[in-house]
């Protein structure tokens, strides 16, 4: 679908909190529509989604208003509900031309999407309701940091349930369509396990339980590492990622924590670097210890960004489009940390290095 939003739909304002336009239909977050001239204005007032394949063949839809007025020809909304019953708005997408939304798969993957905004929704409400009734600075902190520990712990259950759920489908025969939109949930399953396992992490090292280390006196850390770099390969294949390994020996660490930096650092890279230079991946063992670095090509990050890196969610507001929490940078800093390593940065117009080392012990 060429447009898509989230919209804050009341009795009097049609508010786009999210958009994502690919048509220059021009409506950016902040922007209004009338409401009267929309389709969610009768989404609220029914509570029913409303989705339609090629607005010209159907009967219901055909000689309304709103597709001539906007310009589309299929389209799909779905209310957005929270736990309490309360009605927030739409989710919704447009295209100028016809597509077949109308199935289950696409319904079905609306209203998972709805649920989660509205989920999110809840909780950053109750989040603000409980910050404002504390007394200190301290209190409120505390208070935030329980809550997303809590938060992410809940969270993997219903999503345990849908990759269960999508597994199954799999094993079901489906036609080449069906297999596509489930490769998409699935993709949006494990990138949502990835933020929880931020999220859990970050909370831990808040909450001063730091991480626990499962430290080997002799770990082999060679194929951890190269298992990072073959799954990143696979899945960014238009990439180059070189690697120079020199491991000679066991390394006194936790192999699982220090493959989770790497592709932290790698993960980056690709993000962020220049897309036609390769990553260079380097690991080294010598008589002063480890070090693991990985290098890419791209516009130098200025010492004032340097100085912010590896906070927690911080993030470049030029570089917005990569979705992420800001904690990944952060987790690596703490992982170096309790292996009583450090991690640091240098950058200039010939490459970004980042350098990780763990003193031998």
């Amino acid at each position: 679908m060429g447009f898509a939003a989230v919209a804050r739909v009341t009795e009097d304002r049609w508010v786009a909190c999210a958009v994502r336009d690919n048509i220059s239909f021009g409506l950016q977050p902040g922007g209004e529509l009338k409401v009267e001239t929309t389709i969610c204005d009768e989404i609220r007032a029914s509570g029913h989604g409303v989705v339609i394949d090629h607005v010209a063949e159907d009967p219901a839809f055909r000689d309304h208003r709103t597709p001539a007025m906007y310009g589309f020809q299929s389209y799909i909304s779905i209310p957005i509900v929270l736990a309490d019953g309360t009605f927030f708005g739409t989710l919704c997408a447009i295209d100028p031309h016809p597509a077949k939304v109308n199935t289950s798969e696409v319904v079905n993957m609306f209203k998972l999407f709805a649920s989660l905004i509205a989920f999110h929704l809840q909780a950053q409400e109750r989040g603000a309701t409980s910050e404002a009734a504390l007394l200190s600075h301290r209190q409120t902190d505390e208070l935030r940091e329980q809550f997303i520990a809590v938060l992410a712990h809940d969270l993997r259950n219903p999503l345990a349930s849908i990759d269960a759920g999508m597994r199954l489908l799999l094993k079901e025969p489906l036609n080449e369509k069906s297999m596509t939109y489930v490769g998409l949930l699935q993709n949006s399953v494990k990138r949502m396990a990835t933020l929880i396992d931020d999220v859990m992490d970050f909370a831990r090292v808040r909450l001063g339980g730091g991480f626990k280390l499962k430290r080997s006196a002799e770990a082999q850390l060679l194929p951890a590492l190269e298992q990072v770099v073959n799954e990143l390969r696979a899945a960014w294949p238009d990439r180059v990622i070189q690697t120079d390994f020199a491991i000679n020996r066991g390394i006194n660490c936790d192999s699982a924590r220090i493959a989770q930096l790497l592709s932290n650092l790698v993960g980056n890279a690709l993000k962020h670097g220049d897309g036609n230079s390769p990553i260079t991946v380097s690991a080294v063992t010598d008589s002063e210890g480890f070090e693991l670095s990985v290098a890419n090509g791209g516009a130098p990050i200025s010492p004032a960004v340097i100085e912010k890196l590896f906070q927690p969610f911080f993030r470049v507001a030029h570089q917005s489009s990569y979705e992420g929490l800001g904690l990944g940078l952060y987790i690596a800093t703490e992982i170096a940390r309790a292996h009583g390593g450090t991690l640091e940065v240098t950058s200039s117009a010939a490459e970004t290095r980042f350098t990780f080392r763990i003193p031998r012990c």
